[in-house]
């Protein structure tokens, strides 16, 4: 029997083996101490505080949506005579610095025509965050796996706004 243990191919196997046994052991009192068990519990009970929601859905079905799109439309309209009649005596140079001028101001109007819209719809995310007891609230687009979905909840408040 000690002859079967002094062949080095033996000591090979029974060095690998206990070696093997020792990382298993180290591993085992690993978790079982709370390293890996408490994490795994933790990124599950961290997963249920998130939310998520799709923005793009909750800006296009909101019922002031229309009303901002008509806005625009007529400031547009309103933007586009104010060039043709202030334009007629200006060169290119002139027209071209005039027209993002123009721009500008549109994309103002809409910056503030949208951004009642904005702070409602995130106002009435955070509510019903806050409901559910969710501590982070993302753009479903963003997220590949998991989290709670609250459009729908997020879209009916919006629709039926108690004041």
């Amino acid at each position: 029997m000690m002859e079967k243990l002094r062949n080095p191919k033996n000591v090979k196997t029974i060095s690998l083996i206990v070696a093997a046994i020792f990382v298993i052991g180290c591993f085992t009192l690993a978790m079982s101490a709370g390293g890996f068990g408490s994490a795994v519990a933790s990124a599950a009970s961290s997963e249920s505080a998130i939310g998520v929601v799709n923005y793009q859905v909750l800006v296009s079905q909101s019922p002031r949506l229309e009303q901002i799109r008509s806005d625009m439309q007529k400031a547009i309209a309103d933007t586009r005579k104010e060039f043709d009649n202030n334009s007629q005596n200006m060169n290119d140079e002139e027209k071209e610095r005039y027209y993002k001028q123009l721009q500008e101001r549109l994309a103002n109007k809409e910056k503030d025509l949208m951004d009642p819209l904005l702070k409602d719809i995130n106002d009435t995310i955070k509510k019903i965050a806050d409901k559910k007891g969710l501590k982070v609230v993302v753009d479903k687009a963003t997220v590949v796996y998991g989290g709670t979905d609250i459009t729908d909840e997020v879209a009916k408040a919006l629709q039926n706004p108690k004041k």
